[in-house]
């Protein structure tokens, strides 16, 4: 009896719960994808599967795997940031859908600033952070005051913004590509300095102090969310407006303020990308970035937890990086993104499971 009672206890841990909830929706994803992968190719299904989980692993040499191993860490610092502003706001009753479009307006300001007015690094940061602020406040500010739902107006300024941004580049683009100019050639002080982590990493010159400031973001959100009054107001606030108002709390205030925040997080997480120099902007792209929406399933994955979301955030960039290394001369070059969008699928399942393991432990 006591056995049955302290694995009871042990099932209706919270923490518990999203790690195993997080790990079934993982397998699930991966098990698909697998089925997936024998029903177009069975001779090269398990290879396909086995290169997307190495990722890095995939180099037998080990200072090349390191190198790659750097890079994907680059392309989660912005991730986990995109992942944080969904959280953010979501902890407060809204859906951030619009990260995407905070992202590529943080993106637009910090690339031309570094390469139109050659600004250092930090600048081009605090203006990535002040672009998709203002964004989320727009969409914040619609629903305090109109009451337009926050997802409607996110999509609607993911589209203006991606085409902003597109006009704006134009004038800082390489003339014989659609890509804006390189950083490291054009405006180096943009570039955000790595203080020797790139020796541990083979000489990876995109590993940058972007790295361990996403992960100090993260804990830093943790402890705004629930350590401070500012963030037990701001749930209070997304549990139910009309309590919070009675209690005295400036609901509106809190509604645009956590969108701002969370536009800040997600602008700040293209600078993290954008100011590293691993990618460089395409002025003829058509669909707003993909870490918005990767940010999604991060989040959920992460059981809606900050220190949660870093682990969730490498795993996503893990999958989709490794992706990449799939035989394209047995699959076609989108297999890799279509196994990767079904484990991301899966991934948003979580809350689900936790609530079916909330039932059986009250069963």
């Amino acid at each position: 009896m006591n056995t049955k009672n302290e694995k009871k206890r042990f099932l209706e841990i919270g923490g518990v719960q999203t790690v195993i909830a997080s790990l079934i929706c993982i397998i699930l994803g991966l098990l698909v994808g697998y089925i997936v992968l024998l029903c177009i190719n069975p001779a090269g299904a398990w290879d396909a599967m086995t290169s997307i989980l190495k990722n890095f692993l995939y180099f037998p040499r080990p200072e090349v795997a390191l190198e790659y191993f750097g890079s994907t860490l680059a392309k989660t610092a912005p991730l986990l940031m995109c992942t944080l502003s969904i959280l953010f706001a979501y902890k407060v009753g809204l859906f951030n859908i619009g990260a995407s479009g905070q992202y590529a307006v943080g993106a637009g300001l910090a690339l031309y600033l570094a390469l139109a007015y050659q600004m250092p690094w930090y600048v081009c940061m605090i203006a990535a952070m002040i672009g998709g602020g203002l964004l989320g406040g727009i969409a914040g500010i619609l629903k305090a005051y109109l009451n337009v739902n926050e997802v409607i107006a996110g999509i609607m300024l993911n589209w203006i913004s991606l085409y902003s941004v597109n006009m704006l580049l134009t004038n800082v683009k390489e003339s014989s590509t659609t890509y804006t100019m390189a950083l490291k050639t054009n405006s180096p002080d943009a570039l955000i300095p790595s203080l020797g982590l790139d020796n541990l990493f083979s000489d990876n010159r995109y590993v940058t102090i972007a790295i361990p400031l996403a992960v100090i973001i993260a804990i830093l959100v943790w402890v705004v969310m629930s350590k401070t009054k500012l963030g037990y107001e701001l749930k209070a606030t997304g549990l139910n407006k009309n309590a919070a108002k009675y209690a005295g709390m400036k609901e509106k205030r809190n509604m645009i303020l956590t969108m701002v925040i969370a536009g800040c997080l997600a602008g700040l997480g293209a600078a993290f990308l954008y100011l590293s120099g691993i990618e460089q902007w395409s002025c003829a792209q058509t669909a707003v970035p993909a870490m918005g929406f990767n940010g999604i399933a991060a989040a959920f994955l992460g059981g809606l937890n900050p220190i949660g979301s870093i682990f969730s955030a490498f795993f996503i960039q893990h999958i989709t990086s490794g992706g990449s290394y799939v035989d394209k001369m047995v699959y076609c070059a989108q297999i890799s993104d279509l196994i990767s969008a079904i484990i991301i699928y899966f991934c948003g399942f979580v809350l689900f499971f936790k609530y079916c393991m909330n039932r059986k432990a009250k069963k």
